[in-house]
């Protein structure tokens, strides 16, 4: 830009510039044309990488956010919280008269090993994980939520109590609580592992109509009037998966390795017992019609029809898609174990309620299929179904599978979290019941005014 100089006259003169001024301009514009273009490939390149790795990050996230919703594998804030931090206090057997009983059997002779396998072995692995966990704590006055040990339907099944004793056995244990009759049971949690929920205890609805209920089941309605399940304050958890299945290291468990699609037998499969439920029933004749198509051996306890654990997995796993139907309740393991063989699971329960459905997205990587529809209909929609959506069905899967393992909070993605920050959600700032009252101070008394610390076992309960 030419500079200026003032003359008498008021007006403004340009500067002559001589062959030195002309020269350094001609280098400077050569030197910034050259640098704009330098600077104009990279910015250029820079950019597109980075639109790049933006679109890359976004596909990942949305497939992740199909899945788990928001967060990836995190629980909304929105009445959950930034992060888990909670105080539960574990009730140790021999604190209370007649809880070991519901552990052990009346002559305390069944182990806790002896529990922990099996359809209901998430009663011993939730209690041992408690035990251990970093959100445990030993001081009652602390503690935001309480955890009653019980394995009943173990017990039951290994002839430990009776029906009659463990409902008198469980009225027993209640009485010695002080905190669960102050609260009313509100901040009490049970587990009831099996399709039978809390009806193990006869007395469930008198007793327990406010605490916390654990259970995979969520719908009894077929055999009783009212369910044991209420989504405002239970919690549909995880099946109890084998460890040796749901903890496998991937490629090295031969019996639930992938087989490639293109190698499978059946196009689906059902493997379970027909227990003479219309829905069951409906595909062991399905599967005669169509033995090409679907697979349905009806499962034997014994004899020589009996499958092994090996020969169970190894048809499960050779199916594209593998059938869960509802049988003497509405949820069945079968669902769980699809994940760690890579089979698309196909809910065929109508009344189903599934874990963590605040986070999970099921649709993205499971099928349910209306139970009143089971036939040619259901085999011709599965047919139509492409190797490649079934894979990316496949490959949601394997994100989610980790929440199905019973393993220690610290892995990050197990059942056990999950739980947590869905107890984490129940937990309340203050708890009352019909029978407990308070004072100006703040004290807690019952009926007869007496404060509570100086409630005496056993108690009266409503």
């Amino acid at each position: 830009m030419a500079t200026t100089h003032k003359i008498k006259s008021g007006f403004a003169a340009p500067l002559v510039l001589n062959r030195t001024h002309f020269i350094l301009a001609l280098c400077l514009m050569v030197a910034t044309f050259f640098l704009s273009r330098f600077l104009d490939r990279t910015v250029c390149s820079c950019g597109m990488l980075g639109q790049e790795s933006i679109r890359s990050i976004a596909d990942q996230s949305s497939t992740t956010q199909a899945v788990f919703g928001k967060n990836s594998l995190g629980w909304p804030e929105q009445g959950y919280g930034s992060q888990i931090s909670i105080k539960i206090y574990v009730y140790d057997e021999w604190e209370v008269d007649g809880l070991k009983e519901l552990l052990h059997g009346r002559d305390h002779s069944i182990s806790s090993d002896s529990c922990a396998k099996g359809q209901w072995g998430s009663q011993v692995k939730i209690h041992q994980l408690l035990r251990k966990s970093s959100f445990r704590t030993v001081n009652k006055d602390e503690a935001q939520l309480f955890f009653v040990p019980s394995y009943v339907k173990c017990v039951r099944m290994k002839g430990g109590l009776n029906d009659k004793e463990i409902n008198q056995t469980y009225v027993k244990v209640l009485k010695q609580m002080p905190y669960f009759r102050r609260s009313g049971g509100r901040d009490h949690i049970f587990i009831f592992p099996s399709g039978a929920g809390a009806h193990l205890f006869k007395a469930w609805e008198i007793y327990l109509n406010r605490s916390i209920i654990l259970t995979p089941e969520g719908d009894r309605t077929d055999k009783r009037d009212t369910s044991a399940f209420n989504t405002w304050k239970d919690i549909i958890i995880p099946g109890n998966v084998e460890d040796s299945i749901a903890l496998q290291n991937s490629g090295k468990n031969d019996v639930v390795k992938p087989i490639p699609l293109s190698k499978r037998k059946n196009l689906a499969n059902f493997l379970g017992r027909a227990q003479g439920k219309v829905g069951r029933l409906q595909l062991l004749e399905l599967s005669k019609q169509f033995p090409e198509k679907l697979e349905a051996p009806e499962l034997k306890f014994s004899g020589p029809e009996k499958f092994g654990r090996n020969e169970y997995f190894e048809h499960l796993r050779n199916a594209k898609f593998c059938l869960a139907p509802r049988g003497e309740s509405s949820w069945t393991l079968r669902f769980f174990e699809a994940f760690f063989v890579e089979c698309v699971p196909v809910i065929l329960s109508d009344q189903i309620e599934l874990p963590f459905q605040n986070v999970l997205d099921y649709s993205q990587f499971s099928i349910k299929w209306p139970g009143t529809r089971i036939g040619v209909e259901l085999l011709e929609y599965l047919d139509s179904i492409t190797d490649t959506e079934i894979k990316k069905m496949l490959a949601r899967g394997r994100q989610v599978r980790c929440l199905w393992v019973y393993a220690p909070e610290s892995l990050g993605c197990s059942a056990m979290t999950g739980i947590l920050w869905e107890l984490q959600r129940k937990v309340r700032h203050f708890h009352h019941s019909a029978e407990t009252f308070w004072l100006h101070n703040g004290s807690v008394v019952n009926r007869d005014l007496v404060p509570f610390n100086k409630w005496i076992p056993p108690m009266p309960l409503p």
